[in-house]
């Protein structure tokens, strides 16, 4: 997948300025954003950076006296995990809500202080250039639902699948079978991968691509997962909402609290209702069923 990065010049630089920056150019496809000492550096995939819609946000920028310049560069393309790879993670401990059962998430290297041996839900993560490694809140959210769902004999759709955490999550509680795909090759591997290390490849499949490979699709789901960025969520919810069985759960992450009320008005207009909703700092997590 290729990336823009853009080098964002807010004049003068006020933190006000780049936090509200960041929020509004969020309409132009960027998934992340790094503060930097004259403003900010957003990564926008190529084929969906809507240059049109940061030259808008730019010009009604609400702040009276702010200069905004920005220049666009074709990002690195780099191994966006290669200091995770290097480094490796201590053991990450995840609990349903409801407390009904914890998992650990480790890669295979680090146990801390965690007898991983005598704990009946663990999951190992070996992450090349993919996210999901349980470090990040979203990741967790998702797995802590999971958690506290009834998950035996379904059906899981894992969408942007990443590492394959949240698939391997759901077959490890009990699900029958799990579809995920992802838009980088590299990550559709590792998804293979991951599940192998985790014994659950007899019922995973994956494919490489967006979520297009869902219109060839004619078994209807019964738990649908996506963290995914808050623009393509909302692009791709009808796909979503056309593979859900009737009575089926649709669970997104990968958004900020801010952003809940766009997407449960997309969800509702699809046929879904909100059924909870969690945060862990500025991020949300979000349950709908169908």
């Amino acid at each position: 997948m290729k990336y823009y990065e853009v080098e964002m010049t807010i004049t003068p630089c006020t933190q006000d300025a780049q936090d509200l920056l960041s929020a509004l150019s969020a309409e132009a496809g960027f998934e992340t954003f790094e503060e930097t000492p004259t403003g900010l550096r957003g990564y926008v995939q190529q084929s969906l950076f809507d240059q049109s819609a940061l030259d808008a946000c730019i010009a009604g920028f609400p702040i009276e006296g702010t200069h905004i310049i920005y220049k666009v560069s074709e990002a690195e393309d780099r191994d966006w995990n290669e200091q995770w790879e290097q480094e490796g993670f201590e053991p990450i401990v995840v609990s349903g809500e409801r407390n009904v059962q914890t998992l650990v998430i480790h890669d295979g290297r680090h146990r801390g202080n965690v007898q991983l041996d005598h704990l009946p839900l663990t999951i190992e993560i070996d992450a090349h250039q993919a996210f999901g490694t349980g470090t990040h809140e979203t990741t967790r959210m998702i797995c802590s639902t999971l958690l506290d769902m009834p998950l035996q004999g379904k059906r899981i759709l894992d969408c942007g699948s990443g590492t394959g955490i949240l698939g391997i999550c759901a077959l490890k509680l009990g699900a029958a079978s799990c579809l995920s795909y992802d838009i980088d090759e590299w990550s559709a591997d590792n998804t293979r991968h991951n599940a192998v290390i985790n014994r659950v490849d007899d019922r995973l499949t994956t494919a490489c691509g967006d979520a297009s490979v869902l219109d060839a699709i004619n078994v209807p789901f019964d738990v649908v997962l996506a963290n995914i960025n808050r623009n393509i969520l909302l692009a791709d919810m009808p796909r979503f909402a056309s593979v859900m069985a009737s009575g089926s759960t649709l669970i997104l992450s990968g958004f900020y609290e801010k952003d809940c009320a766009l997407l449960e008005s997309k969800a509702q207009h699809l046929g879904m209702q909100l059924s909870a909703t969690r945060h862990e700092g500025e991020w949300a997590c979000m349950v709908f069923q169908r």
